[in-house]
């Protein structure tokens, strides 16, 4: 699947997934469009970036 990204020099391309990640990562892009709209990197909040998942979150159940 390809994703819109607008780059920092406001050049517009479209991208797989972990091209995506590493533009993220290099700060080479400003914002990609996700779900009907434009995500902002800075602003809005981005897949991977919530920090380390331990899984303590997740309810377990006795039985």
């Amino acid at each position: 699947m390809l994703i819109r990204v607008m780059y920092k020099n406001g050049r517009y391309d479209q991208v797989k997934g972990f091209i995506l990640d590493k533009l993220i990562e290099s700060e080479r892009v400003v914002k990609f469009y996700r779900s009907g709209r434009w995500a902002i990197i800075g602003h809005d909040k981005l897949r991977g970036t919530g920090g380390i998942n331990l899984g303590y979150h997740r309810r377990y159940y006795e039985y």
